[in-house]
């Protein structure tokens, strides 16, 4: 099993000073049981179909192998790691844990660009929902020219000593590419269009969906 825990700071105008995001990718790096870590910070590009407007200043993506070090960081360390980013002062900060599920691609890779997507809301019934997301949409998405990576994000239930809002999205998903050059020329691409086809075949959902371009910088021990 493999649990990714979202850490999104969103504010209006600030941006995180590169000097308190390296402090705290060092402590994120120390924290028991990470099995992954990255650090995502706003990039652009070009989505002939979305523009969501100015993504968040800092998402942290922290992957564990089990539930309970996934808990134990939000008991204290994951708020040490907040109160390093004095540049993000005042930003609502809100987490969610979930279920991580990976797709294969014909070329994989890290990646440098991220797109994130969130679908905020509920479905009219989430199984139809998922399913159809699931069974649809990575495969479409693996046409994708020099896609790295895609990974599904599904909700699970955990527990919190933060006082950070927690979030509750049915769905989040990414797809990596090597720059944002590449993730500008997929978009732009005729598969694309397929995948907005897809879109509007979805099952009920009463929400928003959005979608974020991100530099992402892995976090290594």
């Amino acid at each position: 099993m493999s649990l990714a825990l979202f850490l999104t700071f969103r504010h209006p105008a600030a941006t995180a000073n590169p000097g308190e995001l390296a402090a705290a990718m060092r402590l994120v790096a120390g924290l028991p049981g990470l099995s992954e870590g990255l650090a995502m910070i706003p990039a652009a590009t070009h989505d002939p179909y979305l523009d969501d407007g100015r993504p968040p200043p800092l998402v942290l993506q922290l992957g564990f192998h089990a539930i309970e070090p996934l808990e134990a960081a939000l008991h204290g360390p994951a708020q040490d790691i907040a109160a390093t980013l004095a540049s993000l002062h005042g930003a609502d900060i809100a987490e969610q844990a979930m279920l991580t599920r990976r797709y294969p691609v014909p070329a994989p890779g890290k990646g440098s660009c991220t797109y994130l997507v969130s679908y905020e809301g509920e479905a009219e019934d989430t199984n139809t929902w998922l399913s159809h997301y699931i069974d649809h949409h990575p495969p479409i998405t693996a046409r994708f020219p020099d896609v790295r990576a895609i990974e599904i994000y599904t909700r699970v239930d955990w527990c919190s000593g933060s006082r950070w809002r927690r979030e509750n999205a049915l769905q989040r998903n990414k797809v990596v590419f090597d720059d944002t050059q590449a993730l500008t020329a997929a978009l732009n691409s005729p598969v694309r269009d397929e995948m907005r086809a897809d879109f509007v075949q979805f099952p009920p959902f009463r929400g928003y969906n959005t979608h974020y371009p991100m530099h992402t910088i892995a976090i290594t021990r």
